[in-house]
């Protein structure tokens, strides 16, 4: 019997080309399919924030931008160790949103991690349309993260 597959909006290190692409496609992680490119349907503030790089999309519905990413199938398992990365639910939460299929242009429901609790200071920070990993800002995998900026 197999278990059911959920849609996952991803936006940041867990793109293609991205940092922590390898965690969607080892397969002891579980079970993960690109469906296509995506986009939030509202605006959020995507920032990149910390000594490590890390791209946070701060739960501030209508401020920011409509926030590039990609739609996948993932599997209970492979979502369980998305959880671990995004540190959910101590660090993120996870919740649907509506996402625009860039490819179809219908709008469907992902889940999607969002950061609820964070210093206010980050709204202040450059909001992004899209990720992506740069010699200038390069990503460093943390173990706790610290908004010591």
């Amino acid at each position: 019997m197999s278990t059911p597959l959920r849609r996952v909006f991803v936006y940041g290190t867990l793109k293609k080309g991205e940092p922590n692409h390898y965690w969607l496609t080892d397969v002891s992680n579980g079970k993960a399919r690109y469906i296509a490119k995506g986009r939030t349907n509202e605006r959020y503030p995507l920032i990149i924030a910390t000594r490590y790089n890390i791209p946070f999309l701060l739960d501030v519905p209508g401020k920011g931008h409509f926030v590039a990413g990609e739609i996948y199938e993932v599997d209970d398992r492979m979502l369980s160790r998305l959880d671990v990365l995004e540190d959910y639910p101590k660090l993120y939460d996870r919740r649907s949103e509506m996402i625009r299929n860039e490819e179809t242009n219908a709008i469907e429901s992902c889940l999607i991690y969002l950061m609820r609790s964070f210093p206010k200071r980050l709204l202040e920070k450059p909001l992004l349309e899209e990720y992506r990993n740069s010699p200038e800002k390069p990503y460093v995998e943390a173990d706790d993260i610290v908004f010591d900026e």
